[in-house]
């Protein structure tokens, strides 16, 4: 099993790739994979918490934030869409 730097390392690597895309980009499906970039790595952090300590909470915390996730990329193909 990795330690649990490893996962604090790249979850940290992709919230600051999230921030950067999301201050210097400008069109909007750039701008909405660097919010996803943001959303995952709070999650990574939970799933990896969770299993190293042998709770299950951080599991479906991440699981819920997946989905918000998701919403928001269903949300910007439609805006997406609604502009070509």
């Amino acid at each position: 099993m990795l330690p649990i730097t490893h996962f604090l390392y790249l979850a940290s690597g992709l919230f600051v790739l999230g921030l950067v895309g999301l201050t210097l980009r400008r069109a909007p499906g750039r701008v909405l994979l660097a919010l996803v970039l943001l959303l995952a790595a709070p999650g990574l952090l939970w799933a990896s918490f969770a299993r190293a300590w042998g709770d299950g909470s951080g599991q479906v915390l991440a699981a819920l934030l997946v989905t918000l996730a998701g919403v928001y990329a269903l949300l910007g193909a439609a805006l997406l869409r609604g502009r070509g």
